[in-house]
């Protein structure tokens, strides 16, 4: 039976694409906040030492809260550095995955259309996405598959604190609503069932119309 590891998977997007790959004839390793923490490098070892190897991996992680340029703090920058980039970094180099396998970065759309207000998401989460991006061409020799997903508005715990008036946003949105989980689980899953291989080093972005980029 193949193996997919999916970090922060007991919430948010993170369940989304477990409960949607638990539908697969595959072994669903899941994590949470309470045991792997990537702000951590004893959490990350730990989990490196017990996962050697896989063949779907979901590097997804939680974010800085709002915060002004000034009130960052160096013990900030330090957490967040390795709990968006270092961690992911870390667990490429010593998880072996698979031939045939995918790796799946769960970013967001501010990569592409920065928040002010999300300064250290923004810089952690661009400087992953460019090595993925390296990596990718590498990882393609052995038809491993790296998809960056950078949802927007999404209905998870996470936008619900970030944003105090839920309705407004929606009101403000093409579709009128925010995304579901559900719908970027059932993304994941549909790419690896169909064993959709040629889409790769890409990034995917799941914001409903939101974003006003070309590229």
């Amino acid at each position: 039976m193949r193996k997919a590891l999916v970090l922060a998977g007991s919430r948010g997007i993170g369940k989304g694409i477990a409960d949607s790959l638990s539908e697969l004839n595959l072994d669903v390793i899941t994590t949470s906040s309470k045991d792997l923490d990537t702000s951590k490098s004893i959490d990350v070892e730990k989990f490196i030492s017990n996962n050697k190897s896989t063949d779907i991996i979901v590097l997804n992680s939680g974010g800085p809260k709002s915060q002004k340029f000034n009130d960052i703090s160096k013990e900030d920058c330090e957490k967040y550095h390795n709990q968006l980039f270092y961690s992911f970094f870390k667990m490429l180099q010593e998880i072996k995955i698979n031939d045939n396998g995918y790796i799946f970065l769960i970013s967001s759309y501010n990569v592409k259309e920065p928040d002010g207000k999300l300064l250290l998401s923004n810089a952690y989460r661009v400087a992953f996405i460019s090595v993925l991006k390296c990596l990718s061409k590498e990882f393609a020799k052995r038809n491993i598959t790296t998809i960056n997903i950078a949802p927007g508005p999404i209905d998870t715990d996470r936008i619900r604190g970030l944003v105090s008036d839920i309705k407004s946003l929606e009101d403000r949105l093409p579709l009128g609503r925010l995304g579901k989980v559900e719908e970027i689980g059932n993304f994941v899953k549909s790419i690896i069932h169909n064993d959709i291989k040629y889409l790769t080093g890409v990034t995917i972005n799941f914001d409903g119309g939101k974003s006003n980029f070309l590229f």
